[in-house]
């Protein structure tokens, strides 16, 4: 899927807050969250939650299903895969693949290779 370049800026932007990268976290853990149950623990208001979530949804990083009066929220992993694809799978899959091959070695033994 080809996102155009405008959209990847939406998708940039929305990913430059902290508090909407742990919304998608959370929705990563466990999809398909009420707006409830996303406020619980965040210490924000459901006004300022909201506010990230329309942030979110305008980038299509979150999708919303209602269900009666439920809204549940859906983590949309399209456009990361997008900006994966285009940012960092261009120039550093091959590298970025033998750290993680190293990192998970020196994991399991931790005396070295």
């Amino acid at each position: 899927m080809h996102i155009k370049p405008m959209d990847l800026d939406e998708v940039f932007k929305a990913l430059a807050d902290p508090t909407r990268r742990a919304l998608l976290d959370r929705l990563h853990a466990r999809n398909g969250q009420t707006l409830g149950e996303l406020c619980e623990g965040l210490g924000m208001s459901r006004q300022a939650v909201t506010k990230h979530l329309g942030i979110l949804e305008a980038a299509n990083l979150v999708a919303v299903l209602r269900r009666g009066r439920e809204k549940l929220h859906y983590l949309n992993p399209v456009p990361i895969h997008a900006i994966s694809q285009r940012w960092i799978s261009k120039y550093e899959h091959g590298r970025l693949q033998a750290l993680a091959e190293l990192k998970k070695r020196l994991e399991e033994d931790p005396d070295g290779p």
